[in-house]
């Protein structure tokens, strides 16, 4: 998997959610993520991992 991390607006679009669930769930360890700044970022691993999870279970 990439190191790559990933901005709030990509992980948006991958996942389709919006950026207030995605920082809930930042903020409630289902994806990791990093302050940069002011900014959150995911690394895409992560965030691939949380979708094909997400995928399974319909």
């Amino acid at each position: 998997m990439s190191d790559k991390l990933l901005t709030l607006e990509e992980v948006c679009k991958i996942l389709d959610k919006s950026p207030a669930t995605i920082k809930r769930y930042a903020r409630e360890n289902l994806l990791s993520s990093h302050q940069n700044g002011d900014e959150l970022a995911f690394p895409e691993g992560e965030v691939m991992r949380y979708l094909d999870f997400s995928k399974r279970l319909g």
